[in-house]
């Protein structure tokens, strides 16, 4: 099965990286619908794009193609989108944040809904310098807190940013993990006391 995953990746690598026509377009639409099957929890609904998607699936001679008045209209409907604590409580624990971060679980079609998710932080960032590997799709987020501090504005953007990257940046690779509640509440707290708590590995 993951060699399975991997040739879809290939090909959809391979079908992002030129210009397509119309009649192109439908024939992929038609090829996806009959190549995919709903199985379990992965639905055919993750097939259909939403605005921000499809505009950053946009592309004009090998190059994204999105104007910047779309651009700042989509990241301002995700800003308006991002829920903050109703009980202005931002911190969970560290320790709980770490598995986390480099737990890969959850979402696929051999989980079940009630299965807790995990958020892959370390497949595109570095935080703990005793972890070797890491990916660097991302910025390195080591001293994420140390370099930052706690400031109120720091904590508000760092939330905002675990719950819905796309705010920041329309076509950022980040998952909307709060936005398509890929994590609870409960575990973006924890995944923002393992950035910014003193204690945490991170900030050491």
């Amino acid at each position: 099965m993951k060699s399975l995953y991997i040739k879809i990746t290939i090909t959809l690598i391979g079908v992002a990286s030129f210009q397509i026509s119309k009649a192109q377009d439908s024939d992929l639409k038609k090829m996806m619908n009959s190549s995919f099957v709903s199985v379990g929890i992965a639905s055919l609904d993750r097939l259909v794009q939403d605005e921000n998607q499809l505009a950053c699936s946009s592309l004009k001679n090998g190059q994204l193609n999105i104007d910047s008045k779309l651009q700042s209209r989509i990241e301002k409907n995700n800003l308006k989108s991002i829920v903050y604590p109703s009980d202005g409580n931002y911190f969970g624990k560290w320790s709980e944040g770490e598995k986390i971060a480099q737990s890969g679980k959850g979402a696929t079609w051999s989980d079940k809904n009630e299965d807790v998710n995990g958020g892959s932080c370390y497949n595109c960032h570095q935080l703990d310098k005793k972890e070797i590997a890491y990916g660097n799709i991302g910025p390195s987020l080591y001293n994420y807190g140390k370099l930052r501090g706690n400031s109120e504005a720091v904590v508000k953007y760092t939330w905002a940013k675990l719950y819905n990257a796309k705010a920041f940046n329309a076509c950022s690779a980040m998952p909307r993990f709060g936005h398509f509640k890929l994590l609870t509440e409960n575990q973006i707290r924890d995944l923002m006391a393992l950035l910014l708590d003193p204690q945490s590995p991170v900030n050491q």
